[in-house]
């Protein structure tokens, strides 16, 4: 009889708990940023495509950083890697100071690229550091285990996302003068005049800029703590538990070609059929959930539901996918986290079908409903991916994993394209973009299903 594993070590549980904090981090980042794309267009007074920028800017970041981020972490270590990203991100956040007195959308972008810098080497780190922190993940049940232990620390994130949502709607879009709307339900900004609307920009402005001079504050607090408390080193080529140290990622000495060069690891990670399949799935899934949560707000004030209400359907949506998170960890004792992936990219395709399909509330439920089936699909896809790679390619097979975020800056401005067509064929055009989701939930489906055919 074997042992039953522990999800985490008692001794370790403090650095797990102190890690598993940056997931609420970032959380909150991605979706006090995702209304404000909706905010942009109206206070720029931006065409759909010009605003979803914002996105392009934030996941941007991810595709520029995650590479270097993942080099420094195996020159130095995880905690340098951690602290640099959490100063990166403080810095960004602070650069909304002058953006807001400069008036430029510009630089708001410039902002959100330097805050994502820093993101990117939190979740170059946080994430393969999760699932190294127990036994070797060189069997299907550690493996497993390790998929389940990143599904659990993934479920702060949405919790970091609800306090962002909750920033956004309570505070930020409650207070935009210039989303006030007349009698009929349109919004009265673009009818003002220039000087009108200087006073209503510059107010505005200052009502996004604050949580983000806040949530710096916040990140500095952060890094203080992390720097306390002591990081384990893992070691992905034993069955040892790692040793709370703050070395960087221990070599294997058996292994001469450790560190490997970066074309040789590449090469390595090209080869291996998982985990080459799984970052382009990730780039789909990323892709997929920024559309259906940055353009939620839209789909309802097509509606006729104002910003501050339509935020709260984003809130009702990131706590079905936190609900999502902790029922598909459990799941995922019984049944195979691929053959769950498959299942929900399934469920995921059809609702966003009902989305398209239905004009609507039922159609604005059915794109809430998505949220359920994305929960487990960002640590499943990314723990099978690494599921079989070595402790030398760890750091640039999460890099790569992590800059697939990329996705989230590529669709998004695709599907304000479709949005400012207005109507296609007679339907709501805003309606129609959401194609655009249901065909990267079907490649996910399609991933889950050949990743588990070749682990059998």
């Amino acid at each position: 009889m074997f042992k039953k594993m522990k999800l985490v070590e008692k001794r370790y549980l403090v650095p797990f708990i102190a890690i598993t904090t940056l997931f609420a981090l970032w959380g909150f980042a991605n979706d006090i940023t995702n209304p404000m794309v909706a905010a942009f267009q109206t206070l720029m007074e931006l065409p759909a495509a010009k605003a979803s920028l914002i996105q392009f800017a934030f996941y941007g970041g991810y595709a520029t950083m995650a590479i270097p981020a993942a080099l420094f972490i195996r020159k130095y270590s995880y905690k340098s890697g951690i602290l640099l990203g959490l100063a990166l991100y403080a810095i960004g956040a602070f650069l909304f100071i002058p953006a807001a007195a400069q008036q430029s959308f510009t630089f708001f972008c410039f902002s959100l690229y330097i805050l994502t810098f820093g993101l990117a080497f939190l979740e170059t780190t946080a994430n393969p550091f999760i699932l190294s922190l127990g036994a070797s993940t060189g069997s299907a049940t550690s493996g497993a285990n390790a998929t389940r232990r990143l599904n659990l620390a993934q479920a702060f994130n949405p919790m970091g996302s609800l306090a962002g949502m909750a920033v956004a709607s309570m505070i930020v879009l409650p207070n935009l003068l210039s989303d006030k709307r007349d009698a009929a339900g349109n919004i009265i900004f673009p009818m003002l005049s220039d000087a009108e609307k200087a006073d209503i920009r510059l107010h505005d402005l200052a009502v996004i800029r604050d949580p983000y001079v806040a949530l710096g504050i916040v990140v500095i607090i952060m890094m203080i703590i992390i720097a306390i408390v002591k990081v384990p080193t893992t070691n992905l080529s034993t069955t040892d538990l790692p040793d709370l140290t703050d070395n960087k990622v221990q070599k294997n000495p058996s292994n001469p070609c450790n560190p490997c060069s970066f074309k040789t690891t590449v090469e390595r990670l090209w080869k291996n059929r998982v985990y080459r399949e799984g970052v382009i799935a990730q780039v789909f899934y990323v892709a997929a959930q920024i559309m259906v949560w940055t353009f939620i707000i839209q789909y309802a004030d097509n509606l006729g539901v104002n910003k501050a209400t339509a935020q709260n359907y984003n809130i009702i949506a990131m706590c079905l996918f936190l609900c999502g998170r902790f029922i598909s960890t459990f799941l995922m004792k019984y049944v195979d986290g691929r053959k769950l992936l498959t299942i929900f990219g399934i469920c995921a395709a059809i609702c966003s079908l009902g989305a398209i399909l239905i004009v609507g509330k039922t159609g604005l439920y059915c794109l809430v409903g998505i949220s359920l089936f994305m929960s487990l699909m960002f640590p499943t896809i990314y723990g099978t991916a690494l599921e079989k790679v070595s402790l030398e390619d760890a750091s640039l097979g999460a890099a790569f994993l992590v800059m697939a975020i990329v996705g989230g800056a590529l669709m998004p401005p695709l599907q304000g394209l479709i949005i400012d067509c207005g109507t296609i064929l007679g339907h709501p055009s805003v309606n129609i973009s959401y194609c655009l989701p249901m065909i990267c939930f079907i490649v996910v489906a399609i991933y889950g299903s050949r990743s588990r055919k070749i682990n059998i």
